[in-house]
Formats: C-alpha cells, sequence, structure tokens
C-alpha cells in the first residue's frame, strides 16, 4: 500500500526535505509545515524550504523554520505537498530532481504523478485535508499546532468553507479541531479578511479595468508588473482579486492577467461557478487546477494573452 511505503521512507531517511509550489498560497505553506510538524513524533528533523510566501501565513507554528535555500546537495528524500507537476517547484526544484526518493502529497485532478510515491486525493478540497487521513494512519496525533496549520490550508482553499469541494469530513475535522482549542475567527480573520493597502489598490485597478464578455458571462481584468511597482505590491497583495471578479452576478467565468516578471507573458487564473469546468481549459494551455479554480501562464503582450485565454474560454462554454 502506497502509505506503508511511504511511512517506511520516512523512516529510513536522515536527510529530508519538504517543498512546495511556486508563489505558495495558505494550503502548500500550511501541508510543508503540517508535515514538519508530523514527522517530527515521528522522531525525524525535516528542512521546509520556501523561497517566499505571503506575510499573511507568519501565524503559523513553526514558520520561523521555513529556509530559503539549503547547503545539502543531496537529500535521502524529498516530499513535495500541494505541487501538481515538478515544473512547479521553481526556485527549488534541484533538492527534488537530486534526492534519493520522492513522494508527492497532492490533492490537483489533474496531476503529472512525478514522484517515487505518489499520494493524491482529487476528492479532496485542499492537501492539508489529505493529510488529516495520513497522520491517523501513522498514529500521528493531530495536536493544536498541527490542527492550525491543517484548518488555515482547508480554510484558505475552499475559501472559509464556502466552495463545493467541501465535505462532511471537512466539517467534522474543523469540529475536532475546534475542541482543541484552535481559533478558527482567528484564522479566517488573518487569511481571509485582512487587506493591505496594495490589494486595496490592485483592487480599485482591477474593478477600473473590468471587462464583460459574452452577455456578462465572462469577465476579464489584468495588473501589470508596473501596477505592483506603484503601489508597492508584495507577495500575496494581489489574493482574492479574481474571486471579486467571479462573484459578480451573471458571470460564469472570472478571469486575471498577471504580468510577470523577467517571463514576458502572464500568469492567467480563472474562476467558475458550478457549471464550467475551468480545469480543461487550462489544461490546454499547459496549466492545470481544480474544476472551479485553476491557472496557465501566457506568453506574449497583453493583448495576445487576453485573446488566446478569452478565445480558450468562449470555446468552453460553447460545448
Amino acid at each position: 500500500m502506497t502509505l506503508d511505503n511511504i511511512l517506511e521512507e520516512i523512516k529510513t531517511a536522515e536527510k529530508i526535505v519538504i517543498l512546495t509550489h511556486e508563489s505558495p498560497d495558505g494550503d502548500a505553506v500550511s501541508s510543508a509545515l503540517s508535515v514538519m510538524h508530523a514527522l517530527r513524533q515521528l522522531e525525524k528533523d525535516a528542512d521546509v524550504i520556501i523561497p517566499e510566501y505571503p506575510k499573511d501565513f507568519k501565524f503559523l507554528p513553526g514558520v520561523d523554520k521555513i529556509k530559503t535555500e539549503s547547503n545539502i546537495k543531496q537529500y535521502d528524500l524529498a516530499i513535495s505537498v500541494d505541487c501538481a507537476d515538478l515544473k512547479r517547484l521553481v526556485g527549488h526544484e534541484e533538492y527534488f530532481e537530486t534526492a534519493k526518493k520522492t513522494i508527492e502529497i497532492d490533492h490537483h485532478s489533474i496531476n503529472d504523478m512525478y514522484a517515487d510515491l505518489n499520494y493524491v486525493d482529487p476528492a479532496s478540497p485542499a492537501c492539508c485535508q489529505v493529510l488529516i487521513g495520513m497522520f491517523e494512519y501513522f498514529g500521528i496525533e493531530i495536536n493544536k499546532d498541527i490542527g492550525t496549520c491543517i484548518l488555515t490550508g482547508i480554510i484558505t482553499d475552499t475559501g472559509g468553507f464556502q466552495y463545493s469541494g467541501v465535505t462532511p469530513e471537512t466539517l467534522e475535522f474543523a469540529a475536532e479541531i475546534l475542541r482543541k482549542g484552535v481559533n478558527i475567527s482567528k484564522i479566517c480573520q488573518q487569511v481571509l479578511r485582512n487587506k493591505t493597502k496594495a490589494n486595496c489598490e490592485l483592487t480599485k485597478l482591477l474593478y477600473d479595468r473590468m471587462e464583460f464578455l459574452e452577455d456578462g458571462k465572462i469577465v476579464i481584468s489584468y495588473i501589470t508588473i508596473e501596477d505592483n511597482k506603484n503601489v508597492n505590491a508584495e507577495l500575496g497583495d494581489d489574493e482574492g482579486l479574481v474571486e471579486i471578479e467571479r462573484d459578480i452576478e451573471g458571470v460564469e467565468v472570472a478571469i486575471l492577467l498577471k504580468e510577470k516578471e523577467n517571463k514576458n507573458g502572464f500568469k492567467i487564473s480563472l474562476r467558475s461557478k458550478e457549471d464550467v469546468n475551468v480545469a480543461d481549459i487550462c489544461f490546454l494551455l499547459g496549466g492545470g487546477g481544480h474544476p472551479r479554480a485553476a491557472g496557465c501562464f501566457i506568453s506574449g503582450s497583453l493583448e495576445q494573452a487576453k485573446t488566446k485565454i478569452i478565445d480558450a474560454v468562449k470555446h468552453q462554454l460553447e460545448k
């Protein structure tokens, strides 16, 4: 069984590293820290390497242990969390590629299964929820620290239990963690409601640039490198923008283009309501994600990127 094999690899490894995807969100950071805490109960230390992450998650237990890089040339075991393909481990993929053994833990429906051992549950609304069953199988206690991390990841990826992927098990776990003293309202305030000045400035630009297409079924907007510089935006300050678009009445697909520095192109974020699978759209463009939340990258100018993504969305709506 995969879980037995994963546990065996953990027990035999001495040098372990935990990695996640570029531009990490709450589920990514929380999953990495959850695994780090869990391994300690198995008397294993692990490096968590994340070059940068949003400051919203500095409250998480163990966040001070995160490293930006390592001088270890080869790890016995590399564990990736919340990352559907190897190319998204940008900045630290070499630690994964050179490790003696590799493990992937994820929940994305489109997944490259790039590790030696892959444990993927696409029915789970967050990678952190995948970890709950793993930890219970391994006999690891989900204490307050692990619970805080796991719940943060779930809250982030479900928009505070709002999205359709939420399961009865999600809420049952939340109730159990509440009994252990984890403050759900504080987590929600920190990761969902706190707004930086830069985020507010970007929100104004988002509204000013919105275009409605196909009788309001599609809405599109964009943020440039220059915009981010002008408002002194940091990593994570653009979080929640595409959700603002999606929540507009009548919109079926929301599109946000974010220009990427030194990449000559735009990161595309798509969100949808119940009837449109945006993961299918992004997969055809070299990306991926979830049925209601997905992304990809399109090279070229703003107009070229807009045309390409709009055509792809229109094609999907016509099916």
